[in-house]
């Protein structure tokens, strides 16, 4: 058999089957396909709706959060410096203390010379 003829009938067989399939799709009435064209809309926008009120909780809860981060670190750099600043003190009278307590020995010594 020629190639030509051949091509030809291959192509005639597949469009017969072709046409023997879509006969036995069970095509949705105009109803059914507005039914399920509702429902899709419908499933669509709740879980868009949804989706975003997650992503704002989430925000929300995370601007929240690194706010009071902030805060606590504020809040522990400041209770440090205060720290620092009483330790300085506390220092500062402990060395004016023995100053004084090594000038008094020093003048007393100085007395009985």
């Amino acid at each position: 058999m020629p190639k030509e003829t051949k091509n030809k009938k291959e192509k005639k067989h597949f469009f017969k089957d072709f046409k023997a399939e879509l006969k036995k799709v069970i095509w949705p009435t105009p109803k059914q396909l507005v039914n399920n064209t509702v429902a899709v809309i419908t499933i669509v926008l709740i879980t868009a709706v949804i989706v975003f009120v997650l992503d704002v909780v989430f925000e929300k809860m995370n601007t929240y959060g690194i706010n009071q981060l902030k805060q606590m670190v504020d809040r522990n750099q400041t209770s440090n410096e205060i720290v620092n600043e009483e330790t300085n003190t506390n220092t500062e009278i402990e060395e004016n203390a023995q100053t004084q307590e090594n000038g008094e020995v020093q003048t007393s010594e100085n007395v009985s010379e």
